[in-house]
């Protein structure tokens, strides 16, 4: 019954974005029909970078994102060609949120010596006044490519990912005081104790985490590296400090494994996301249905595009060459 209704439901979207011109781009976040229906017709399920990638190869003149808002951004930054859609403009990020362009401007003023380096969770107004855009995945060796030549910076939105880029290079860093409200809820003694209770376990951690929470892991990189690296693990247990949407993914590749959420509850727990992104979980399929229409379009000024797009080129330019010498595994 089940698959008969997901059947259904395929047929419906098939015909929706073929009547729209339109191409479905999900991330890994959102929950697992959303991002089934998107690989059945031909759309693409990947991380944020990736998916505005993929939209400037399709030649639907429409985008529709499930996701949230500055992703939508980010594939109108790099289409602006194009008409993108996102399922709900109220599907944010607490990292962009903490991340005010005004407040930050002025931060960023009393350093005026330091690369602005920015999160790819961050408003396109954000990433136009920086000199760099990163995703996780190649935030440590853009940023050790940096210190390299002698450069200090300044990093936001993410205090936890910024600290854990400046264990890894050792770069002078001023940081923006912003968290994500999931990985910020792993708690790390009760982590430890499902670690002693499971025995054979690897877990596989986010770096937006804690600190102590990334000590704990054998495995710390973006959701790409965390689907690679529960692929390849040997353990029967895999316990996952990120967004459980991640998990369909995992299974897929790994059906006989148990994956397992990393804890969120216990001594000082106020679960504001008990590991839950409550942002990603407004991508539904009854929004799918209905999200052509202006209420739900991404619309950016032109200067922001340009500005915007030049940081995120510098990125992507950085990340082909970086990959041009060393195998993509994450």
């Amino acid at each position: 019954m089940i698959e008969t209704s997901y059947k259904k439901r395929l047929e419906q979207v098939k015909t929706f974005l073929n009547n729209n011109d339109a191409k479905l781009i999900s991330h890994y976040y959102v929950d697992s029909e959303i991002q089934r229906l998107t690989e059945d017709t031909g759309g693409c399920v990947a991380d944020s970078l990736q998916m505005a990638k993929f939209g400037t190869q399709q030649k639907e003149k429409n985008l529709i994102i499930a996701g949230v808002r500055f992703m939508g951004e980010t594939a109108k930054i790099l289409n602006p060609e194009k008409n993108i859609y996102v399922l709900d403009k109220d599907a944010t990020c607490s990292l962009d949120d903490s991340c005010e362009v005004n407040s930050f401007k002025q931060f960023c003023e009393k350093y005026p010596n330091r690369e602005i380096v920015v999160y790819a969770n961050t408003s396109a107004e954000v990433k136009a006044i920086s000199d760099w855009v990163v995703t996780s995945s190649i935030a440590i060796p853009l940023v050790e490519n940096l210190a390299s030549r002698g450069k200090k910076i300044i990093w936001a939105p993410d205090k936890y990912l910024g600290s854990y880029i400046q264990d890894q290079t050792g770069i002078d860093m001023i940081m923006w005081d912003g968290a994500c409200i999931v990985h910020e809820e792993y708690k790390t003694i009760e982590l430890k104790k499902l670690i002693e209770e499971l025995g054979d376990c690897e877990v596989l951690v986010h770096p937006e985490s804690p600190r102590s929470i990334i000590q704990l892991a054998d495995v710390v990189g973006s959701t790409t590296k965390l689907i690679n690296a529960s692929k390849i693990s040997k353990s029967k247990n895999i316990i996952v400090a990120t967004e459980k949407g991640i998990f369909y993914q995992m299974k897929k590749l790994s059906p006989n494994k148990n994956f397992i959420e990393a804890p969120t509850e216990g001594e000082g727990a106020t679960c504001k996301s008990c590991g839950r992104c409550p942002w990603m979980h407004l991508n539904t399929f009854d929004k799918l249905m209905s999200v052509i229409n202006q209420k739900n379009e991404i619309n950016l000024n032109e200067k922001t595009i340009v500005h915007a797009k030049k940081s995120i080129n510098r990125m992507v330019e950085f990340e082909d060459k970086y990959y041009q010498k060393n195998k993509r595994a994450s």
